[in-house]
């Protein structure tokens, strides 16, 4: 009876090993503070980006991704937990992801994967369930530790791997072997002062991508060594915009669109680009179908297999993002359909600032302008007190942002259209304005009471607890 029982628990455990060993591997890869445009294959005529170009050309390119949320630690929250910042319960800059949200990769554990987290975590201290291995990753990037875990992960368990740089996180960091950007390479946004002073603070974060992407290629080249690159599911994206103003933090496309390309050759037979709605709280999703794990219903998101499948596919019609404290009190929501982006602002007597408005080079040089007299009205969004409640945009024609649309009658079925979408997404995923609010960062206190948290968006609702993933589909 022993020997027989013996026997079925190897039989068991062989059966085991086989399933996990046909899975396809999953590696995320997570740009700190990177807008979507600034990528070789986003259309870039100078950021060298050839690593990320290559998955690109031999993938899937989307371009119409959006973030949950343009603040990091918030962002990395909800990709992991697949659900709207508010949800998680960690919906402000510096918020920890409570223990009692799901994550997926401990589904993928579950199953059998091998699963790492190396480099910026922003989400939970060095040990938790999701993961055999916790790592800071070395470096100036946080990238130096990537190929190691690639080349000792185990023979029999397909591997997840998140792999989150701290490029291009200010401060910079040059370093050799990376590229290093004259001041004549630099596009500089209509919002920013084209400056010497602005050119080189972007030339600097020029060359942290071009760092990320060189470690990116590194890794992909490990999995080829190991000849596994074929059943392996590759993303890239960023967990929010550049670090300038008018980017970070905000719902324009410069804060909120990421990068997102998606190498899996096991899926994607023919290399194509995707105009598709998609959101990061699909990618939980996504990961767990292809991984055969049954989506549970903590996760929000919508898994875009389908588009892996068939570019021409649409599997949602509508995204949205919020916008909470960071740094500084806030609360906008914005919800992208169609053509248009629409941006509620419930503080509208708040000038809308980042940290970067304020304490860095192009933000300096951009406030000194505006107090010469001397901003654009494109470069003046930063300083407008009160700010527009509504904001409306037609994308296609404004792929900026700058030309507000909102009061036009025109368009006045449209902003109807936005707003109904947005409240509908409010209600049903708990989303609410604090009473008490957390006010703005002290900027003399110390590290320990710099994020005076107070009551969460969301919090009056218990929208920890709720899971409906609001609209997904137009009727």
């Amino acid at each position: 009876m022993i020997r027989k029982s013996f026997f079925a628990l190897l039989v068991l455990s062989f059966y085991s090993a086989v399933q996990s060993a046909e899975k396809p591997n999953i590696v995320l890869f997570i740009a700190d503070d990177v807008s979507f445009d600034d990528l070789g294959c986003y259309g870039h005529p100078h950021i060298k980006t050839p690593s990320i170009d290559r998955l690109a050309k031999n993938g899937m390119r989307f371009d119409n991704a959006y973030l949950t949320t343009s603040s990091c630690s918030p962002s990395r929250c909800s990709i992991i937990t697949g659900r709207y910042p508010h949800n998680t319960g960690a919906p402000e800059l510096h918020s920890p992801l409570p223990d009692s949200q799901l994550r997926f990769p401990e589904l993928l554990r579950e199953a059998g994967y091998y699963t790492v987290l190396s480099g910026k975590n922003h989400m939970f201290g060095n040990k938790d369930r999701s993961f055999d291995k916790i790592t800071k990753g070395g470096g100036p990037g946080k990238e130096e530790d990537w190929v190691k875990h690639v080349e000792n992960s185990p023979k029999d368990r397909p591997f997840f791997f998140w792999f989150a740089s701290t490029d291009a996180h200010r401060d910079w960091q040059i370093k050799e072997p990376d590229t290093v950007y004259s001041t004549d390479q630099i596009v500089v946004p209509p919002y920013l002062v084209d400056s010497e002073k602005t050119r080189k603070d972007l030339a600097d974060y020029y060359h942290e991508i071009s760092r990320w992407d060189r470690y990116i290629g590194l890794v992909t080249d490990a999995i080829e060594a190991r000849g596994e690159l074929d059943n392996t599911m590759i993303i890239v994206i960023a967990d929010n915009g550049r670090p300038f103003p008018r980017s970070k933090s905000r719902l324009y496309d410069s804060g909120i669109k990421t990068p997102l390309i998606v190498h899996y050759p096991a899926t994607i037979t023919k290399p194509a680009v995707s105009d598709s709605l998609v959101s990061v709280i699909d990618i939980a999703a996504t990961a767990l179908d292809i991984a055969g794990i049954e989506k549970p219903e903590q996760i929000q998101g919508t898994s875009f297999l389908p588009i892996l499948q068939d570019p021409a596919v649409t599997t949602r019609d509508m995204v949205f993002a919020e916008h909470n404290w960071h740094v500084f009190k806030a609360h906008e929501r914005m919800v992208r359909f169609a053509d248009f982006l629409y941006i509620k602002n419930n503080f509208p007597e708040l000038q809308n600032l980042c940290l970067e408005a304020i304490e860095f080079p192009a933000g300096e040089d951009l406030a000194a302008h505006h107090e010469a007299g001397k901003t654009t009205p494109a470069q003046q969004n930063i300083f407008r007190k009160p700010c527009p409640e509504d904001e409306l945009f037609q994308v296609s024609e404004d792929p900026e942002q700058l030309n507000d649309i909102s009061g036009e009658p025109a368009f006045a079925d449209t902003l109807k259209q936005a707003q109904m979408l947005l409240n509908q997404w409010t209600e049903q995923t708990g989303d609410s304005v604090p009473d008490n609010p957390t006010p703005d960062r002290d900027m003399s206190a110390g590290k320990k009471n710099r994020n005076p948290h107070a009551e969460f968006p969301g919090a009056s609702e218990g929208a920890e607890k709720i899971n409906h993933p609001g609209p997904v589909r137009l009727p």
